[in-house]
């Protein structure tokens, strides 16, 4: 019999909310986490807004003299593991070393620490050799992410970082489901971290056109998925973690369970390194394949956690290829998009997603999508414009699209 793979713990290190109770309140109320770039000086580029988290202190997770040593995704990441352990009501530190060595640590992030490394060659070609971290290798490999989290809570299983571009961190909770599954692991910390607000990602980004420029003025009406005038995504940061674990090793503990992952799916069209194809067969497949994993079919699904990332390709195709996986029980299912409240956090979003489909289980609350004036004809279904909706969800799918063809989806179940 397969083990099922239960959530117990999460955290949030989000733009429009640090901590669970702040992030679900924004997410609830439609609260837009983007503002005015303060990470470097944008007054001379043209994308100047972005989702960053505001006010947070980075020493609280890092000793002062290691703060050079490390990217600004370590202590986003280690806030929202710690919240996640904690809510979980698992003390890493107590656990005999057997149980150590079944706990591992899967995330995964897109850029890990490309902002860290991106000031170690400025620092470079500048000259400032003095400046520069001795550990500028070592931080900028992408694998060591996961190994900071291993070592600081001494968990001793696998300890891998997914990379997939934006669904890195699907994939990432893809990966944890079937080591619990196959009985390697009883127990993960899983999740997503990004933090790619720097001056170097920002203009690559800028020179491939799919950034929005036309709301420096406004930060928060910036991410606009599925309206009309949208023009390209917001680049976002933070950090969503969860404790996963087999669900007798939960219930043995009394473990309290947010969700049941019954379900993922991955496929690639094979087609071109950042677009999609127009059909949405591939995106639409993986949302099949995790529907039929988890047993459900599309009359059973409460609620679509959307890609949403407000270019005009994506939000197109993922519209398409929500019609082809639920048929004609499409348009009578609640959807919204997350990233309109706090842009694009890269491979991280797929967890922030996760985190929004347990809040809206919890809750019985749909989050909304925010600056949906104006809907793009070519986008007709519910995305739950500007304010939440009451209902109940027991089943819901979490869909992530990304750069390089890639697809991935999840099925979560309701465990209230």
């Amino acid at each position: 019999m397969k083990r099922r793979v239960v959530i117990t713990g999460m955290g949030a290190v989000s733009p429009n909310g640090t901590g669970n109770t702040a992030f679900a309140e924004a997410a609830l109320q439609g609260r837009s986490g983007v503002r005015r770039i303060t990470r470097f000086d944008p007054s001379e580029i043209s994308v100047q807004i972005a989702g960053e988290v505001p006010d947070f202190d980075e020493l609280a997770w890092i000793e002062k003299k290691e703060r050079k040593h490390v990217s600004r995704v370590l202590p986003l990441a280690l806030a929202a593991a710690t919240e996640a352990l904690h809510h979980s009501g698992v003390n890493t530190n107590s656990l005999p070393l057997e149980e150590k060595r079944r706990f591992g640590v899967i995330i995964g992030s897109g850029g890990g620490s490309q902002e860290f490394t991106e000031e170690q060659y400025r620092l470079f070609f500048h000259q400032q050799y003095s400046k520069m971290s001795l550990f500028c290798v070592p931080t900028g490999v992408m694998g060591t992410l996961s190994s900071e989290l291993s070592v600081r809570f001494g968990l001793r299983g696998s300890s891998h970082v997914i990379t997939t571009g934006c669904t890195s961190s699907t994939d990432a909770f893809g990966y944890a489901v079937r080591q619990i599954q196959s009985g390697r692991l009883d127990a993960t910390l899983t999740g997503g971290a990004d933090a790619p607000i720097a001056l170097g990602i920002v203009k690559g980004f800028i020179l491939m056109k799919i950034m929005t420029g036309n709301w420096n003025q406004r930060p928060e009406r910036g991410s606009r998925p599925f309206n009309l005038d949208r023009d390209g995504f917001v680049l976002a940061e933070g950090a969503w973690m969860f404790v996963l674990e087999e669900y007798e090793h939960a219930r043995a503990r009394g473990a309290r369970m947010l969700a049941e992952i019954c379900g993922y799916g991955s496929t690639c069209e094979a087609f071109h390194r950042v677009r999609l194809q127009e059909c949405g067969e591939e995106p639409a497949r993986a949302i099949a394949l995790a529907m039929e994993e988890a047993g459900v079919t599309a009359q059973d699904i409460d609620y679509v956690n959307l890609h949403g990332t407000s270019t005009q390709l994506n939000d197109r195709i993922e519209t398409r290829a929500l019609k082809l996986a639920l048929g004609e029980h499409a348009p009578r299912v609640p959807m919204s998009a997350l990233k309109s409240q706090i842009g694009h956090p890269q491979g991280a979003c797929g967890a922030a997603g996760v985190a929004a489909t347990i809040i809206a289980m919890q809750s019985g609350t749909i989050p909304p999508t925010i600056n949906l004036d104006n809907p793009d004809p070519e986008c007709d279904l519910d995305y739950v414009p500007d304010v939440g909706r009451k209902k109940t969800v027991e089943h819901a799918i979490c869909n992530c699209i990304a750069f390089g063809s890639k697809n991935s989806a999840l099925v979560l179940k309701n465990c209230a």
